[in-house]
């Protein structure tokens, strides 16, 4: 996330992360449904109002670095290494992120979101908004229109690998074989890209 320049962005930058450590340490300690706003609020040392100001609901506590997702998926695009294809790309970043779930705090939180319906179909529609950015960066790159459906199906389907691995006995190797399978038919339609 870029450093706010101005006082007065830096302190409503440091009143949200006040607000998203303070709900994440209750969430885990006490478990999501246990938690109301108001109890996060208390904690963070502000109004209700004021955490309403900066989260529009209570599930938007838990998913506070939401906009560096979108943006690290949209450079795995954009910055990728002149020989790596874009599913291959999507590929990595989504495994990186993935990845992090290995972290004890990084678990603890997965299986909080998994535990709770609200959360998890919040986090489904959460990570699925960042598909309209994606398909917008892959179409930039290949020099298609911005409403080319194979570069949004592409940013769809990468997505949605997440969600077809999840669970599986070897989530990695489950995730290489779909994005192997994004991959080839990619290439078919967008050679060199």
């Amino acid at each position: 996330m870029t450093e706010p320049t101005g006082r007065r962005e830096r302190k409503k930058a440091q009143t949200r992360k006040s607000l998203a450590d303070a709900a994440l340490q209750l969430f885990l300690d006490r478990g999501y449904d246990q938690v109301g706003v108001k109890d996060v609020a208390d904690a963070a040392d502000v109004s209700v109002t004021t955490l309403f100001k900066h989260f529009p609901c209570k599930e938007a506590l838990v998913f506070d670095e939401d906009d560096d997702v979108e943006a690290a998926l949209v450079a795995s695009v954009r910055q990728r290494p002149p020989d790596q294809s874009i599913p291959q790309a999507l590929r990595e970043c989504v495994l990186a992120m993935g990845a992090r779930a290995a972290d004890p705090r990084a678990a603890a939180f997965a299986r909080m979101v998994e535990d709770a319906p609200d959360l998890r179909a919040y986090a489904h529609r959460m990570w699925m908004r960042h598909e309209a950015a994606v398909a917008r960066a892959i179409a930039e790159e290949v020099g298609a229109p911005e409403d080319d459906v194979t570069c949004a199906a592409l940013a769809r389907y990468a997505l949605e690998a997440r969600s077809l691995t999840r669970g599986h006995a070897d989530p990695r190797r489950a995730a290489e074989e779909v994005f192997a399978l994004l991959d080839r038919g990619w290439a078919a339609v967008h050679p060199g890209h």
